[in-house]
């Protein structure tokens, strides 16, 4: 049993939304989804800063998806256990064999935005599939969310996410393991986590 989660250096963020465009095209995920977004900490606009010119300015970004809690809520509320937690990785994962579309899992998750609904068959910019070839297809009436590239895991690799961030901001590891990265990093720097206040425990660390 691991217990696998990232580590986003929130200092190191440029808010390029490379992390974004590589989840998409890893999993092929559909037209107006998107499982990891980039959000601006500063004006009302992306990459818009706040305060005044040359006076108080501010400007920071924020990954957000999935946040792969120890303590799910979305787990709780799923009546059909199509939303589970992978014993091997702690991984939090959707089946969407099971999912009968009633998204409860999306009213009872404290972190919004991290999940989307397929009203429809699913639609693709291009005509062909995208993305690992062993990524869950695509299905309508489902929720879906990130993964963190279980594909991926399962073969010892890193979710796309982290392969192509320039900044070098994601990382990825084992926090069972003391000697993990992820573990070494959220001992020696100072950190949050989202809403800690609802108890379900996020395997996402943010290094301020």
């Amino acid at each position: 049993m691991a217990h696998y989660g990232m580590v986003i250096d929130a200092k190191r963020c440029v808010g390029c939304q490379t992390c974004a465009v590589a989840c998409k095209q890893a999993n092929n995920v559909p037209e107006g989804n998107f499982w990891n977004r980039v959000y601006t900490d500063g004006g009302k606009s992306i990459d818009t800063a706040s305060g005044t010119f040359g006076v108080d300015n501010h400007l920071s970004f924020l990954p957000v998806s999935c946040q792969h809690c120890e303590e799910p809520a979305c787990i709780k509320a799923c009546p059909v256990g199509a939303t589970y937690k992978d014993p091997e990785t702690g991984i939090v994962r959707q089946d969407y064999d099971k999912c009968i579309g009633c998204r409860m899992c999306m009213a009872a998750c404290p972190y919004t935005g991290v999940r989307s609904f397929n009203w429809e068959e699913p639609k693709h910019a291009v005509d062909v599939r995208l993305g690992d070839a062993d990524a869950p297809k695509h299905q309508k009436h489902v929720v879906e969310k990130c993964t963190l590239c279980y594909q991926r895991v399962a073969k010892g690799e890193t979710p796309g996410c982290m392969v192509l961030c320039p900044a070098r901001a994601r990382h990825w590891g084992d926090f069972d393991d003391p000697e993990s990265e992820v573990s070494k990093l959220v001992l020696e720097r100072e950190y949050m986590q989202l809403l800690p206040e609802a108890g379900t425990k996020p395997s996402v660390y943010y290094l301020v």
